[in-house]
């Protein structure tokens, strides 16, 4: 039942008024609480509290994935409820949790179908409001998914969309006819615009007799975000989760708000002999021109750090955090996500630049960490190595012989420059990158559409390995995805009281970003510039000693002199921080010697 005509396009945006579907409506609408108790202390809060985000290290969790507690082999809420003690001792600041709204679950929880609910599987709004209030007790800050490039087929705005053209919400999503479309044929798709997960992004509706545009599966609609009525309604469900007093949000595929509005082709790809590249579910490939990264996306992200600014101005300044998912081509665009003094955008854009070089390459990596510190204006960088879509660090950076010590190298240069930091679920144990071997064990559908090139993000999915039983502590039932191997040997209980383990080393970095002025405050300045086998850095703060970090990036021993002219501008005695197991305590910084991937960290004297 539809009575959506009466004030038209402008309270449609502000509300779920007379929406389609009773039911979601209601559930819409459930227990928005009061204004939580804890944003409303009158005392001012402290230092650590305010702009939090600026030295933090942020957690994604992969609620399918992390702890399940009711035996149904799908984490839950009250899974991570449960392992917050875990993640303290960490020492993590904030989780992130990827989407845990109601779906039908095509894309685990990326197409939404409420965005002001949880999905019965992973728990009720209580669960939710539990582990906010356990995570506060713990200073963990909680991060909610916001996907504002789609929705689910399956959301009311989408049902109600596709069933007339003269429906009010048909507006909120992009419909187009097709090319030479009659009376008895559909005609072509508008262009040659492709799905992220392959062959064309527009699909046919017999109902209307359009199509509808999808950047990734085809039951995720793309919004129209030059409709105001969406701008809207995002605002209003940002504040929803405002109030039940989330630290944040991370922003799902941002750059994609926007296509071309002249609909024009996208260019093709092509290699050196001008022929079509290919992708891995047989389309060539393009070039994105007209489908990211399109104007307009900085706008619609300065009105929603308006409203979360505006939210916290009431209660604390600097306390909430946005986050980007921003995969970019160059430090010049992912300059332009922080926006400007006057219009503000995202505190922290992820940058890709250089957390997917993908190859351990020094010469790069300098560069991107200079950049990094150098041509954001200031601001602060938020480094990444892999998550919930990407391969882990063993698969794209491992050589299959030394892939812990580059492991524990990569978390070197992660935890120890400036900067927050992003950890995916895992990572700090080790954990592997264990895609699956035949198609029909497959369950993303990414993997099923492109195999066997494209065997989808089942393998860097697998539940947390929390100890080696068969289960991996993960579940009493079933688990949706199966336990690797690795389990044996990489887990939490194996690895928590060994010193040299990788969950001691990911601890120690952490400790280090906490306790140590330098790593706290400090600028990175590249030490030893021409060296293309290690990557030298200082950290140096007002105030404080400096530290220096040195990380081997070969498989092979290295030396290097960091006193020498040029090199370390007159770094002389070294207080050995932190060093990988097995790596020689240096006197002084003309002589660290690093084994195979080794790792240095020293306070100058």
């Amino acid at each position: 039942m539809m009575c959506l005509a009466a004030e038209g396009m402008r309270r449609l945006g502000r509300a779920f008024v007379c929406m389609t579907l009773a039911a979601a409506l209601a559930a819409g609408a459930q227990t928005a609480p009061a204004k939580a108790k804890a944003e409303t202390k009158s005392a001012s809060p402290s230092a650590s509290e305010l702009n939090w985000w600026k030295n933090a290290v942020i957690y994604e969790v992969y609620p399918r994935s992390f702890q399940d507690t009711n035996g149904d082999g799908v984490g839950d809420l009250n899974g991570i409820t449960r392992r917050l003690d875990y993640l303290k001792q960490l020492g993590v600041d904030a989780i992130w949790l990827t989407p845990v709204y109601p779906s039908p679950q095509v894309d685990f929880g990326y197409d939404i179908s409420d965005y002001r609910n949880i999905d019965p599987q992973y728990g009720t709004l209580a669960d939710f409001n539990r582990l906010v209030a356990e995570a506060n007790k713990r200073h963990i800050r909680v991060i909610m998914d916001m996907v504002m490039n789609h929705t689910s087929d399956q959301h009311p705005w989408f049902l109600a969309s596709r069933s007339s053209r003269d429906n009010p919400y048909r507006n909120w999503y992009v419909w187009h006819d097709g090319k030479g479309e009659t009376a008895t044929s559909k005609g072509e798709p508008p262009n040659n615009w492709q799905s992220l997960f392959g062959h064309s992004a527009w699909q046919w509706d017999p109902r209307t007799r359009q199509y509808y545009y999808h950047k990734f599966y085809i039951q995720q609609p793309d919004l129209n975000w030059r409709n105001p009525a969406v701008l809207q309604a995002f605002k209003d469900i940002l504040d929803f989760w405002l109030q039940r007093g989330v630290g944040g949000f991370r922003f799902d595929a941002i750059t994609a708000l926007f296509e071309d509005p002249s609909l024009a082709d996208e260019g093709v790809v092509r290699d050196k002999n001008g022929k079509p590249v290919i992708n891995a579910y047989g389309d060539p490939k393009l070039d994105g021109s007209k489908t990211d990264n399109q104007p307009g996306v900085n706008a619609v992200v300065a009105e929603m750090r308006a409203t979360a600014d505006q939210f916290a101005s009431t209660r604390f300044p600097g306390t909430r955090v946005l986050i980007g998912e921003t995969y970019l081509p160059n430090i010049a665009e992912l300059r332009k996500m922080y926006g400007t003094p006057a219009k503000p955008e995202f505190e922290l854009p992820m940058d890709t630049q250089v957390g997917f070089i993908d190859k351990l390459d020094v010469a790069a990596f300098r560069a991107r960490l200079t950049d990094a510190e150098s041509r954001l204006g200031g601001n602060v960088p938020l480094l990444l190595f892999d998550n919930h879509d990407n391969p882990r660090i063993d698969m794209r950076y491992g050589d299959g012989v030394h892939n812990a010590g580059i492991e524990r190298a990569l978390a070197a240069v992660l935890l120890a420059s400036r900067g927050a930091a992003l950890v995916y679920y895992g990572d700090e144990i080790g954990m592997k990158t264990t895609p699956p071997r035949r198609k029909q064990d497959v369950k993303d559908p990414i993997g099923i559409t492109g195999w066997p090139k494209e065997k989808g993000r089942d393998g860097e999915r697998t539940p947390m390995q929390w100890n080696a039983s068969a289960n991996a502590g993960f579940t009493t039932g079933k688990p949706w995805l199966p336990v690797p191997p690795s389990v044996a040997t990489i887990n939490v209980q194996a690895e928590q009281d060994n010193p040299n383990s990788m969950l001691a080393w990911y601890k120690s970095l952490i400790r280090l970003r906490k306790t140590v002025p330098a790593f706290e405050r400090g600028s990175d300045i590249m030490l030893d510039t021409e060296n293309t086998k290690v990557l030298s850095w200082m950290r140096q703060a007002s105030g404080a000693p400096p530290a220096i970090v040195s990380v081997n990036f070969t498989a092979e021993p290295q030396t290097v002199n960091l006193a020498a002219a040029g090199a370390g501008a007159g770094l002389k005695k070294l207080k050995t921080l932190l060093k990988t197991p097995g790596a020689v305590d240096p006197t002084a910084s003309d002589r660290i010697v690093l084994g195979p991937y080794g790792v240095y960290i020293g306070q100058v004297q």
